[in-house]
């Protein structure tokens, strides 16, 4: 299982269940979401098996959908 957090930036944190926020993202304001996530993409499992943690910024996908309408 996984937990996911995300911050004031619209970054997103996915981390194994029980682990600890990574040094380097500490320092951002990081909100739990409700509920813990049973399955993730193929691509944030390897992410987090390989490094501990996944982050992902969700600020360029706005900035995208203006530019293709």
């Amino acid at each position: 299982m996984f937990d996911v957090y995300r911050n004031g930036k619209r970054d997103l944190l996915v981390l194994s269940t029980g682990s600890v926020i990574p040094v380097t993202y500490s320092a951002n304001k990081w909100s739990t979401s409700r509920k813990r996530v049973r399955k993730v993409s193929d691509e944030i499992k390897s992410a987090v098996q390989r490094q501990g943690y996944y982050v992902r910024s969700l600020r360029g996908t706005k900035e995208r959908m203006i530019k293709v309408e």
